[in-house]
């Protein structure tokens, strides 16, 4: 995935392999609703030049179609995508979470759990 963005309509692919595990492209085609669903052959040519981007790859032929997965994690796909949005505002994460506080989408409880992470790191470094 390196050097690799996933457009929006990509990303929608992806959360479906991901949800799925592994899809023919009819049936991630007919995973779209109905009022926003794209033809099969716009589906087809996004998978296969994600598959040359390396995001997913052909996981079994079943007769005259293949069947994809993902090839690689939701986990890494969601960092990749937090790097490169901090890496917009020059590796600073703070106007980042500033935002997130006044838009009120960080919560206590999510503070809570960043100072857990952030001590189960300190412990790791020092050992």
């Amino acid at each position: 995935m390196a050097g690799s963005r996933l457009s929006n309509r990509e990303a929608q692919i992806m959360e479906m392999l991901w949800t799925l595990g592994e899809a023919s492209i009819r049936e991630i085609q007919e995973a779209f609703p109905a009022k926003k669903r794209p033809g099969y052959t716009t589906v087809q040519t996004m998978v296969y030049r994600m598959e040359a981007k390396g995001v997913v790859s052909r996981a079994r032929k079943v007769g005259n179609f293949h069947v994809f997965a993902p090839a690689v994690s939701r986990d890494a796909a969601q960092r990749r995508l937090v790097d490169e949005l901090l890496a917009r505002f020059g590796g600073r994460s703070q106007p980042v979470m500033v935002h997130m506080i006044e838009s009120g989408t960080l919560t206590l409880a999510d503070v809570k759990e960043a100072e857990k992470m952030l001590r189960k790191l300190a412990g790791k470094e020092k050992a």
